[in-house]
């Protein structure tokens, strides 16, 4: 029987096109689960009531896989070097995570492989791998492994590629070598935090769903509080403005290879929209993250943003 080392992982996970790996000792996240209870106690999740589901799985992993010892945790670089210059007239913007393919389809099968090929070479090798989904706090592990830190923005920042990367961790029952954390290196800087028209960074490493336009444009199914009237800056579905003033993403950014996270949809049409079925939206955008919203919650959006 071979082993499994980090440097097997590393080279399937690369192959496979993971941009950046970390691993990490599974452990209870005791102080973790405070700081995210106490979130929630505040009402700063909005109406996302599904956060307050499976916090004893989210605090120990060992509830969602008896056997783990080890988190690997993996990055996957989705920035496109575009800027929304060229925004067609009674359109929105939509984030550049949302640009291409649904990143958990495509995340998914990349882990399945990456798991498969370990299995392969020991069977006795047991994984259970989320992509933000499942109960588990994956930016928490992420920044455990060494991806990177955690920004006032509460996005992960690597200081290889900023902050404009997935993340996917793979719960397992084997023992590596584990990774060192990074320093926090936002230092005073709080262009985030200023930039965002809703001020929804109500201090540095909090934010308040209450307020976040990708809240309100993606995962709200009520009515938009008229009180963003005119704040949006033509958001209809996500924002990334906290992202694209960061000083890391401005200097080390790098443009992915994955031609699944492609620009396809970077603007939104208002017009064409409107005169969609929802069997015409649900195909245009099957594989799409803005399906999320329904056709409804995109008209919504789009009513809201433009006059």
């Amino acid at each position: 029987m071979v082993k499994i080392t980090n440097e097997i992982v590393l080279k399937i996970a690369k192959e496979l096109g993971f941009d950046i790996i970390g691993f990490t000792k599974a452990e209870i996240l005791n102080d973790q689960i405070l700081l995210y209870e106490n979130w929630l106690n505040n009402g700063f999740h909005s109406g996302m009531d599904y956060l307050n589901k499976n916090i004893d799985k989210k605090k120990d992993v060992s509830k969602v896989l008896p056997s783990v010892k080890s988190i690997i945790s993996l990055g996957v670089n989705y920035y496109k070097n575009e800027g929304y210059a060229d925004k067609p007239d009674n359109s929105g913007k939509v984030s550049r995570y949302a640009w291409g393919k649904d990143y958990h389809i495509v995340i998914k099968e990349m882990l399945n492989k990456l798991e498969s090929q370990l299995k392969e070479i020991d069977n006795n090798f047991e994984s259970i791998s989320y992509v933000d989904t499942g109960p588990v706090l994956d930016k928490v592990w992420a920044v455990k492994a060494g991806l990177g830190w955690m920004g006032k923005h509460t996005n992960v920042i690597n200081r290889n590629i900023g902050s404009w990367f997935f993340i996917a961790n793979i719960l397992c029952n084997y023992e590596f070598t584990y990774s060192e954390e990074i320093n926090d290196f936002c230092g005073s800087c709080n262009a985030c935090i200023e930039a965002c028209p809703t001020k929804a960074i109500i201090v540095p490493y909090l934010v308040d769903s209450n307020k976040c336009i990708s809240y309100h444009t993606i995962e709200n199914k009520r009515v938009i509080p008229d009180v963003f009237k005119n704040q949006f800056d033509d958001w209809a579905f996500g924002c990334d403005i906290c992202q694209d003033v960061c000083p890391w993403n401005r200097k080390f950014s790098k443009v992915t290879n994955k031609l699944e996270f492609e620009a396809k949809n970077k603007f939104i049409k208002k017009d064409e929209i409107d005169q969609m079925s929802e069997s015409d939206f649900n195909n245009k955008f099957k594989d799409s993250p803005l399906k999320r919203s329904k056709l409804k919650g995109i008209k919504r959006n789009l009513s809201f943003i433009i006059e």
